[in-house]
């Protein structure tokens, strides 16, 4: 409720020659200054403002305008994280992210042809947004997997010395121990990685290849087959992407995006449900 009063007392209009202006902001400086001459200006004024303010941030269409607005500048946020991965991948892996994407539009374009629901629409672009999402983070993990070298698995071992020795400090506190012991489990993984990394890009290689098939197989059945069928994004992935392992320097921005896309996939769901 309190981001509608927000927005409601920072709405403006748009006037020739001077842009956007907040007329409830300069409404509540006007009263401020007549009050100055007449105090009873400001107990009208914030009269007012107080009834304006609340009967626009409890209309339902302000509301939608608002949420409107709000996930406008969500999508641009989750856009601009999505390229910060994409500009850490070689030229080859951006040309297969786009080729991919390139054959779920051509999907999209299917269903839209055949007249298909727009629910049938919907919940497959949420399938297929989260598809691309898979087969980025797999782009990604294979990008650390290849870019490390014999300097990172030393580094880590010597990490894992001493964070060792200091789990084992008497004299820390127990909140510090845990958050230590924490991060000793994630750097005792990332060396299994490095050490294991052959395995590891053979496994992405054929998740990436899973995916592929996954997008082709869609796009035969909405062409040749000719009727509506929801996509299935459940796969069973050889590599680990749970643990976020893989992920280096970017396991921040993958946990957040990861969080956007989950909750967009259960938004989808409850509205088809």
């Amino acid at each position: 409720m309190w981001r509608y009063l927000k927005a409601a007392f920072l709405v403006g209009v748009d006037l020739p020659a001077l842009g956007r202006v907040p007329v409830n902001i300069l409404a509540a400086a006007g009263f401020v200054i007549l009050g100055i001459a007449q105090p009873a200006f400001w107990l009208l004024g914030l009269g007012l403002e107080t009834s304006v303010i609340f009967a626009l941030g409890l209309n339902p269409r302000f509301q939608k305008y608002v949420d409107s607005q709000q996930m406008q500048l969500s999508a641009l946020d989750v856009d601009a994280q999505r390229q910060t991965l994409i500009r850490l991948l070689s030229p080859e892996a951006r040309d297969k992210l786009s080729a991919l994407a390139g054959r779920c539009q051509s999907v999209l374009q299917v269903y839209r042809g055949t007249q298909a629901d727009e629910y049938i629409i919907s919940t497959n672009q949420d399938a297929l947004q989260r598809l691309q999402w898979l087969y980025l983070k797999l782009l990604v993990g294979r990008h650390y997997l290849n870019t490390a070298s014999n300097s990172n698995g030393d580094s880590l071992s010597r990490k894992i010395e001493t964070l060792e020795k200091e789990v084992q400090d008497p004299a820390a506190s127990e909140s510090l121990r845990q958050s230590k012991a924490a991060t000793l489990s994630i750097l005792k993984q990332r060396l299994s990685n490095f050490r294991n990394r052959s395995r590891l890009l053979e496994e992405i290689d054929s998740d990436l290849t899973r995916i592929e098939a996954q997008v082709d197989l869609a796009l035969e059945n909405a062409s040749i087959q000719g009727r509506p069928q929801t996509i299935s994004t459940e796969i069973e992935l050889a590599s680990d992407l749970v643990s976020g392992t893989l992920f280096g320097e970017s396991e921040g921005t993958i946990a957040a995006l990861e969080h956007r896309f989950a909750s967009a996939g259960s938004s989808s769901q409850k509205q088809v449900n």
